[in-house]
């Protein structure tokens, strides 16, 4: 692995764990009334988009990162769905 590569996995990192704590208050307050269903679909779809481009070039930090950004990022935008929809 080289210093690119760590320094791509310390990036990807810092900005995956970002939305965990999102995750964890969404998870806990049954609610997701003050994030934005339009950006969570538009984040999602951007990363989608550089992790197929991390598939395209073979590259790990952004194919591992981009992957598990994903499933929080989507995880949150589910849940925001499911609150949503039992608010009715």
């Amino acid at each position: 692995m080289t210093g690119i590569d760590l320094l791509g996995f310390a990036a990807g990192a810092l900005t995956t764990c970002a939305f965990w704590p999102q995750l964890q208050k969404t998870w806990v307050s049954k609610s997701a009334g003050d994030v934005s269903l339009g950006m969570l679909a538009i984040f999602s779809a951007g990363v989608c988009l550089w992790f197929l481009y991390g598939l395209v070039l073979h590259s790990w930090p952004i194919i591992v990162t981009n992957c598990i950004t994903l499933i929080l990022t989507g995880a949150i935008l589910a849940l925001k769905l499911h609150y949503r929809s039992h608010r009715r």
